[in-house]
């Protein structure tokens, strides 16, 4: 009769562990912190970085703005206290002008820069180009005929005559140096820049 009282007493001790918590969902997921969602590994690999996608979400976010410069990557990365805000192909300098790795800050904001080195010949009686993609420190100007720079615009000056501006991009480094940008990202990038923002080049 003890015997059997004992194995009763067991019995019941396994049941009533076995059911303990049994309404409990048990989550590998860590509990966010102060009601803020968590950043996972996914949703970072999600952030909008293809080449053929610019992305922006930068208009009314408020924040120290920071640019980094990618490339290996061929993109550009605009920050506002450390949030992304804003994702850009790019072109940046071809073998022999490459562009250089470094840390700056933005000296000069010229929404119609135009190059002082680089662009075309016009006639002057025709405005005719005569002779494209000219450098000014090799090509002699024609008689008759006058130096217009190649556009620059929405231009953003870091380090020396380099900076970012409105260009073409032909999915490749393909500048004298200078960071290309489709012109909405261009704008968008000088909008939200002043003078003064870090400027990161890896």
């Amino acid at each position: 009769m003890k015997v059997v009282f004992i194995l009763l007493l067991m019995a019941f001790a396994l049941v009533s562990c076995g059911n303990r918590g049994g309404n409990t969902t048990v989550s590998s997921r860590p509990a966010s912190t102060s009601g803020l969602p968590l950043v996972t590994s996914r949703a970072v690999a999600e952030v909008p970085t293809k080449v053929e996608i610019p992305f922006w979400a930068g208009d009314g976010v408020y924040g120290d703005p920071l640019i980094k410069i990618n490339l290996s990557q061929q993109k550009a990365f605009f920050y506002k206290s450390g949030t992304l805000v804003g994702v850009s192909p790019i072109s940046t300098g071809k073998q022999g002008y490459n562009t250089s790795p470094g840390n700056y800050r933005v000296l000069e904001k010229s929404p119609n820069h135009r190059s002082s080195l680089y662009g075309v010949y016009k006639d002057e009686v025709t405005k005719e180009i005569v002779k494209a993609d000219v450098d000014t420190k090799r090509d002699k100007i024609p008689q008759g005929c006058y130096y217009e720079g190649a556009p620059m615009f929405n231009f953003l000056r870091f380090n020396g005559g380099v900076g970012m501006h409105t260009g073409y991009l032909p999915g490749y480094s393909a500048s004298h140096g200078c960071v290309r940008m489709p012109d909405t990202m261009a704008r968008k990038f000088y909008q939200n820049a002043p003078l003064g923002t870090p400027v990161i080049v890896i």
